[in-house]
């Protein structure tokens, strides 16, 4: 179902790489409601819809000719998407719509077949082991009856300085019935929905409050399973709205992850304030009962993102909530962030048809080496058969109160692995188990400290009864007080590392055709950047190097990787696993082997074969289409407890053997031993990297201005910090700038520049941002430095023509006509309405074949960019019947792209020639 570039993966706003600037005088493509014309070193896209864009969390693409081409900028009203792309074919375009991650390459029951001769493992999966049972069900109700509340302090109750907008302060508690003493508190935040149903009685002013007639979609209330999990357990639990968000947030550079985390902090605010002066809904019932040193947050979708964002925020400002945990569920992650010190787990559904590509998966690749000595423990959870939207009971059919869908979409619902009626495939009632057990378990062991839920989420797999039959996949990283990483093994290996038959090279990225050139060695070939969460870039940070992982090749039994340890690395005795994450080359064999030894200073050698521990080397279940299958890197565990025969107190390498299969290739990454821990969680206290805001500029008529932009940090660090910083923009008129800084200790300032090419004429004003990424030994304070360019440049009039033509003219055209040349598009749209002519027997549209009654009556006109006239072409139809002079009109309704003041009656003469 999954066609995501992204959110979407997705490509930046920028678009595509840059080709060779369009020809003077090139034409546009054009159809009914879009077009693709030349603008600067670029071609802009511009589809116009009938109705509002829905309401999704991955961001919209555009689609040429049934191909995704780039991440769609929308209009404030949802009815307008476009980009710029510097691809010259998109002058051949067809058609252009609207898709969506996943609304591409659907599965039609068609079989499919794999890059590897047509093999797919669904069987293999489908009596996949589920592993060990959990001793502990955090699915389970515990001693606590729970009891329900709401607060609504009012639609616009709080101004969100990341949004510019005010939002509603609504939630949903559940607490412990006779708990007694300060609780820990759990915050849940929802993901982007739409915001409103029913049938407005009066057209809405603003996409939020609700008009009248339509009720607010109450997506807060989805997630009764784990939150009555948790309160029965003894934690306060409050679920939160954030329709304001989601109605505004089209209109946000960020996709509103800080509006998200503000909310979060507002929220935590009130819970202080009841919890220890008491006041408001609750008077003085919560006082004392609230552990604000000990608090969760969960969020969905973009939920997620903005629960990562909030963690930070709240570091940035002193720690001052205890937030120790955090987990994203099937998230979004646009900008590349970390959650350095806090415990974090990432749950991803397999067939997510909305964030398809599972970028949240970068959150626990992003963090974690991004932080020297960091004590937390974080972790990934991978639910096969699981879908995006079932993990809330108010975005699941039979369960919502408004309209909801399944966001995985198949035209065969037996398809595997994600139709709706494949054997694989989770009803939502056993989705929602999956969400309460991992949910509920996560919050528990990292805030509870109920260590009998460890291998929940150490890579153990270790499987929750009330989860029944769901196949479930965990990826740990221990903390670093139990954790000795031997190699990341994401650069090259020293000389003489691999023998034999093996090659092992270092990659991260993906080749995909609608991409740019790939900085940095490629791991596979892709036409469908889904498929890769790991190597996929991000969409506000797409220059952003992606994980780096070994890949490894062989063409015989022979091949060897050695990695050797350092002295202080020999001494294994206290850990309790060799872990490595692996995942089998989607070009070769769905199913491959290697050979782990372990090698003592005697030469001693404990040989454990990976698939006798793990089926990491065995492909995702799904054939090569809908983004499918993914490849994504797994645990590979071996316990210290079956080395026998070596001494543990002196292993001095771990070799990767080819003696299993003749020939294959894999990628490899993050050797290490360990055992598994809770770690220490807490708000962290690194210095805070910061981008500066330009403001507005003007553009100028020539030439070209440089603005600085000023990265800094909050105080001096002792060790190196690094960044990535990007240049953001859909302007040709903005240079594309990407660096990774580095700051030096002692070091707190850096400068970029980007420059600005400015002209004389008349364009639209272009903000951009500089945004910050992937931080090293640091903290992203503001990670985005804004800048708006603004136009100086005065607007042409237009004036409009009324023609007189004779009727065996064929057509007649209006003329338009600019005072000027612009760099806008100037587009007009209206309708032909009758005068003493009659549609269809003097005139009708280019497009009429007189078959749709009623005929359709719109027209449309356009000048180009560098142009200054053009016309809207009405066809004639020559009657051979003598009569006088007859006039219509045509009634103008919106123009864009110049100042002219509709509605507008223009009126057309047909002469008679008989």
């Amino acid at each position: 179902m999954a066609v995501a570039l992204l959110g979407g993966a997705l490509l930046s706003p920028v678009g595509l790489a840059h080709a060779a600037p369009p020809e003077p005088g090139q034409s546009v493509a054009q159809g009914k409601n879009w077009t693709v014309r030349p603008v600067g070193d670029g071609y802009e896209v511009t589809l116009r819809l009938d109705t509002p864009a829905p309401m999704r969390n991955a961001l919209p693409l555009i689609a040429v000719n049934g191909e995704p081409v780039g991440v769609a900028k929308q209009s404030a009203d949802q009815r307008t998407v476009s980009l710029v792309s510097p691809d010259p074919t998109l002058l051949q375009a067809k058609n252009v719509e609207l898709v969506w991650s996943g609304d591409l390459g659907r599965n039609d029951g068609k079989k499919g077949k794999s890059l590897a001769g047509g093999v797919t493992t669904d069987k293999d999966w489908l009596k996949a082991p589920l592993g060990p049972k959990l001793a502990v069900d955090p699915g389970a109700t515990g001693k606590y009856a729970v009891e329900t509340a709401e607060y609504n302090l009012g639609d616009q109750a709080v101004y969100l300085p990341g949004l510019g907008q005010k939002s509603e302060v609504v939630g949903k508690v559940y607490s412990p019935k006779g708990a007694v003493g300060a609780r820990p508190l759990v915050i849940f935040l929802h993901g982007r929905h739409s915001v409103c149903y029913g049938t407005p009685t009066d057209e809405p002013a603003n996409p939020w409050p609700c008009a009248k007639g339509e009720k607010a979609i109450p997506s807060y209330r989805g997630y009764d399973g784990p939150a009555k999990a948790l309160a029965s357990n003894g934690y306060q639990v409050v679920s939160i709205s954030a329709n304001a968000i989601n109605a505004y947030d089209g209109g946000v550079f960020d996709t509103g992850a800080q509006a998200r985390a503000e909310l979060i902090l507002d929220h935590l605010d009130l819970w202080k304030k009841w919890s220890t002066v008491g006041g408001g809904p609750f008077g003085k019932k919560f006082v004392g009962k609230v552990d604000l040193n000990n608090v969760g947050l969960m969020g969905h979708s973009r939920g997620g993102e903005g629960v990562a964002r909030a963690a930070v925020l709240n570091a940035d400002r002193g720690g001052k909530y205890g937030i120790r945990a955090v987990l994203p569920l099937a998230p979004t992650d646009f900008a590349r962030a970390t959650v350095p010190g806090v415990a974090m787990s990432v749950i991803l559904p397999y067939c997510d048809g909305d964030v398809s590509d599972l970028q949240g998966q970068k959150f626990y690749d992003d963090t974690r080496y991004s932080v020297t000595g960091d004590a937390a423990t974080r972790s990934t959870v991978t639910v096969l058969g699981a879908n995006h939207n079932f993990f809330n009971t108010e975005w699941t059919p039979g369960q919502s109160v408004a309209p909801s869908n399944d966001d995985w979409y198949s035209d065969n619902d037996k398809a595997a692995p994600c139709g709706a009626k494949y054997a694989g495939r989770l009803t939502p009632k056993q989705q929602q188990a999956v969400g309460t057990a991992y949910v509920a378990g996560f919050f528990r062991l990292q805030l509870g400290h109920e260590t009998k839920l460890l291998p929940l989420l150490d890579g153990s797999n270790a499987h929750p009864a009330s989860i029944g039959k769901a196949v479930t996949r965990v990826v740990s990283q221990a903390p670093v007080a139990t954790r000795r990483d031997i190699s990341k093994l994401d650069a090259a290996l020293p000389k003489g590392s691999v023998t034999g038959s093996a090659k092992a090279t270092v990659c991260g990225g993906v080749d995909e055709a609608t991409q740019r050139a790939a900085a940095v060695a490629t791991c596979l070939k892709t036409d469908n950047g889904s498929d890769s969460p790991h190597w996929v870039t991000a969409y506000l940070a797409s220059k952003t190097p992606t994980t780096a992982v070994t890949k490894l090749t062989w063409t015989g039994k022979t091949g060897v990787v050695r990695i050797k340890l350092s002295a202080y690395q020999r001494d294994v005795r206290r850990y309790s696993a060799l872990t490595f994450r692996a995942t089998p080359d989607p070009s070769g064999a769905p199913k491959t082997d290697l050979s782990v030894r372990v090698v003592d200073g005697h030469g001693r050698k404990a040989v454990v074969p990976v698939s006798a521990v793990s089926d990491a080397l065995l492909r995702m279940p799904g054939a090569h289409d809908s983004g499918l299958p993914k490849n994504l890197l797994r645990t590979v565990r071996i316990p210290t407890s079956s080395l026998k025969g070596i001494d543990l107190r002196d292993v001095r390498a771990i070799e990767l053997a080819t003696d299993k299969v003749a020939t294959g290739s894999v990628f490899v990454s993050d050797l290490a031993f360990a055992t598994p821990g809770l770690g220490v969680s807490a708000p962290s206290k690194l210095p805070q990297v910061s981008a500066s805001n330009v403001g507005k500029v003007a553009e100028g008529n020539s030439g070209v201005k440089n603005l600085d932009f000023w990265v800094t940090l909050s105080r001096p660090s002792i060790r190196p910090v690094s960044v990535y910083a990007e240049s953001n923009s859909d302007s040709p008129a903005v240079a594309s700038i990407a660096k990774h800084l580095v700051f030096k200790p002692g070091q707190t300032k850096q400068k970029v520049t980007v420059a600005v090419t400015g002209n004389t004429r008349d364009s639209y004003d272009t903000p951009f941002g500089l945004v910050l990424s992937v931080p090293h030994d640091a903290l992203l304070g503001q990670s985005i430095g804004n800048a708006e360019v603004i136009d100086d440049d005065p607007t042409p009039t237009l004036t409009i023509g009324s023609p007189t033509a004779a009727e065996n003219a064929g057509t007649i055209k209006f003329p338009l006509k600019l005072s000027a040349p612009s760099d806008k598009y100037v587009w007009l749209g209206g309708d032909l309405k009758d005068g003493t002519a009659v549609i269809r027997k003097d005139f009708t549209t280019l497009d009429d074949d007189g078959t749709q009654n009623p005929p359709d009556t719109s027209v449309y006109g356009q000048i180009e960019p560098g142009k200054t006239t053009a016309d809207i072409e009405v066809k004639l139809i020559d009657d051979h019947v003598k009569e006088p002079a007859e006039t219509f009109s045509v009634n103008l309704t919106s123009v864009e792209g110049v100042d002219y003041l509709v509605p507008a009656l223009i009126k057309a003469t047909i002469t008679d020639n008989d």
